[in-house]
């Protein structure tokens, strides 16, 4: 752990759960207010960021900068500022007294005066053979991301839903053809979406169509695909259980998954942090044009874990800003003192 003292009766004025973008910004505000955070980095240390091979549309990095060189970049600041880090995953987590009580993987257990959750998301992928070898060489989740390495390449989309619609879309701009892949005929995207997909002369549809596996190399990045289809849908359920479909192996320059994310919140669940339905969590309304703040006080949230929208590096950066702007206000005006001072001491630990 870097040297931090024993977690078991430790108390934190600052514990951020997660070491993406979001979670390294907030590590290196929270220690250069002399916060001394810890960060918890999880099971996947550096978030999604580190499947980015080249970031070009970071601040700051004209000629680009790889995701995992980014990580590296951020963590090394935030530790010359006095952050910590370990790489234990909340278990558990009970805001029924302050400071509030984590349980990690490793067995011990942490009391902190703020959180800031910055757990992430993380991206769906289909399991299709070569993904795991090809996954930032090629075949991505962030259309946004990567779209413009593929200018005039064929490249695929796979899924029915809107985020496959807005990955096609953008892809557009850039691919010289666009093919959404669709294990079904009817698509699970809403009206508006779906009808600016099929109508972009650049955009095609294979219905009743799944990806099997992904040709390429880390040295040549994707090549081809093999697609596995059947006339009644879910040839890849059909395939399994023995049934005859058709395989096609198709050239391509990319290949993009559109699936969805599923934010990193598990340990949240069964807490009065509010979620929304696809477990993303849900910040509060202020008279504020934005916060971090939740429903718990003094636990705060940033980066993918509560944004389904825009899930990119710079808005999860400006965001770990903010929470830990939010906590460092936050904890100047009504955090406890200590692990035994209950709730309603607030006010009388303040005076």
């Amino acid at each position: 752990m870097n040297g931090a003292p024993d977690a078991t009766t430790d108390v934190r004025d600052v514990v951020i759960v997660g070491s993406g973008v979001a979670g390294l910004s907030a590590a290196v505000y929270a220690a250069r207010a002399d916060l001394e955070p810890l960060v918890l980095e999880g099971p996947e240390p550096g978030g999604q960021l580190t499947l980015t091979t080249d970031i070009e549309n970071y601040l700051g990095f004209p000629e680009g900068i790889g995701g995992m060189e980014l990580i590296q970049n951020g963590k090394e600041q935030a530790t010359a500022f006095g952050a910590e880090f370990t790489h234990s995953t909340v278990e558990d987590v009970s805001f029924e007294s302050r400071p509030y009580k984590l349980e990690l993987s490793d067995g011990d257990v942490l009391r902190t005066r703020a959180l800031i959750v910055a757990s992430g998301a993380s991206a769906r992928w289909v399991g299709a053979e070569g993904e795991d070898e090809l996954m930032g060489y090629g075949l991505s989740t962030c259309a946004t991301c990567d779209g413009a390495f593929h200018r005039g390449d064929d490249v695929l989309v796979i899924g029915g839903g809107d985020s496959a619609m807005e990955e096609a879309l953008f892809l557009a701009k850039f691919a010289d053809s666009v093919t959404i892949v669709h294990r079904r005929e009817e698509l699970r995207a809403s009206e508006i979406m779906a009808d600016r997909a099929r109508d972009h002369e650049d955009i095609e549809f294979r219905w009743n169509t799944e990806l099997e596996a992904i040709h390429g190399s880390q040295e040549a990045g994707v090549t081809g695909a093999t697609l596995v289809s059947h006339p009644d849908g879910y040839p890849g359920e059909k395939a399994a259980i023995g049934v005859d479909v058709d395989r096609e192996t198709v050239d391509v320059g990319g290949v993009f998954y559109g699936i969805g994310h599923t934010p990193n919140t598990e340990f949240l669940r069964g807490t009065p942090i509010e979620l929304d339905d696809d477990g993303y969590v849900q910040t509060t309304d202020t008279d504020a044009w934005a916060t971090t703040a939740t429903a718990v006080d003094g636990v705060f949230a940033a980066g993918d874990v509560m944004d389904p929208n825009y899930q990119q590096a710079v808005t999860a950066a400006g965001m770990g800003s903010m929470a830990t702007l939010d906590a460092e206000t936050w904890l100047e005006t009504g955090a406890p003192a200590s692990a035994e001072t209950p709730d309603s001491s607030i006010a009388e630990a303040d005076d």
